[in-house]
C-alpha cells in the first residue's frame, strides 16, 4: 500500500519509526525491517540514530530508490539558517545520497514560520524530494496555509484508534496532505481493550495488527516503532485481511482522546 504525495512521488503507507532506538539496536532494527519488507524508515535529529539508520540502509544492499527515508529538524535547531545547517548535518550523518522527506518536528511558536521557509528552499533547490510537518494540529495547519508557498506533503502526528483526530484527517484530505501516525499502537496501553481483542479474534489477528489495519484503511500512513524482530514482522503482517465497514465504524468510536505524547497545542 502506497500513498501518492501532492507532488506526485509515492510513499509506502506502512513504515518503521526508530524513536528511542540507539546504537547497534537501531541499526539492527532497520536492517531487520528492510529484510522483512518495510521500505519506509523514519528517523529524526533528536533520535540520535541517523548514522546507524544510514549504516543499515547501505548494508541492506537494497537499491536506494526502493527506500523512503524521513528525518526531521528538532526544536532547538529551528529558524531559517539553523535549519539549513541542520539539514546538511543530517545528510552527512545519514550518508544515503539523499533524503526523501524532511519534516518540521514540532511547531515552535517563535521559529516555525522561518523553519518552513527553509524547508521550501530545500525543496525548491531539489535537495529533498518532499517536505512536511509533524505535530501540526488544525490551528497550526491553518496558520501554515496562511503563509506557505508550498503545501506540506505529509503531516506526522500522534494518531490511533484511541486518538482519532477526525477533524485533522478531514482537513488534511481536503488540502492534499497525507496524514502519518506515530505511536499508532498507543505504546501498547490499550491492547487489552475487550472491544479491540474481540475484533482481533474475529479476524485471527493480534490487537496491534487490527489497530494498524484501521489506520491504513483510513488512508493514513503508520510508522510503528519496534526493535524486536517478532514485533517488526507482526506489525508488517497486515496486508492479508481487511476490516469490514462495520468494523471500521466501531473502531472509529474507540476514541478517548488518549495521548502518550505531549499535546502540541501547548505550543500555541
Amino acid at each position: 500500500m502506497v500513498a501518492t504525495l501532492n507532488n506526485g512521488i509515492t510513499m509506502p503507507l506502512l513504515g518503521l519509526g526508530v524513536y528511542d532506538a540507539h546504537g547497534k539496536e537501531a541499526e539492527q532494527a532497520v536492517l531487520w525491517a528492510l529484510e522483512t519488507g518495510y521500505r519506509l524508515i523514519d528517523t529524526a535529529t533528536i533520535y540520535h540514530n541517523e548514522t546507524e539508520t544510514g549504516n543499515a540502509i547501505r548494508q541492506s544492499g537494497l537499491p536506494r530508490e526502493e527506500i523512503f527515508l524521513t528525518t526531521k529538524v528538532w526544536n532547538t535547531d529551528q529558524g531559517y539558517d539553523k535549519t539549513m545547517r541542520t539539514f546538511d548535518a543530517s545528510e552527512r550523518r545519514l550518508n544515503c545520497g539523499y533524503i526523501d522527506l524532511y519534516l518540521v518536528h514540532w511547531p515552535v511558536k517563535s521559529t516555525r514560520r522561518d523553519t518552513w521557509k527553509a524547508l521550501e528552499t530545500l525543496y525548491l533547490d531539489k535537495r529533498v524530494r518532499a517536505v512536511g510537518v509533524s505535530n501540526y494540529l488544525p490551528p497550526f495547519m491553518e496558520e501554515l496555509f496562511g503563509y506557505a508557498e508550498l503545501t506540506p506533503a505529509v503531516n506526522q502526528v500522534e494518531f490511533s484508534p484511541y486518538l482519532y483526530l477526525k477533524e485533522l484527517l478531514d482537513l488534511c484530505r481536503q488540502r492534499g496532505v497525507v496524514l502519518q501516525a506515530y505511536s499508532p499502537l498507543a505504546r501498547g496501553q490499550r491492547m487489552n481493550d475487550p472491544k479491540l481483542t474481540a475484533l482481533a479474534e474475529k479476524h485471527g489477528k493480534t490487537p496491534a495488527q487490527v489497530m494498524l489495519r484501521w489506520i491504513l484503511q483510513h488512508g493514513v500512513s503508520a510508522i510503528p516503532k519496534s526493535a524486536n524482530l517478532k514485533r517488526l514482522q507482526e506489525n508488517f503482517d497486515v496486508f492479508d485481511f481487511r476490516l469490514t465497514d462495520d468494523d471500521m465504524a466501531a473502531m472509529d468510536n474507540f476514541n478517548e482522546n488518549f495521548r502518550v505524547v505531549d499535546d502540541p497545542t501547548v505550543m500555541l
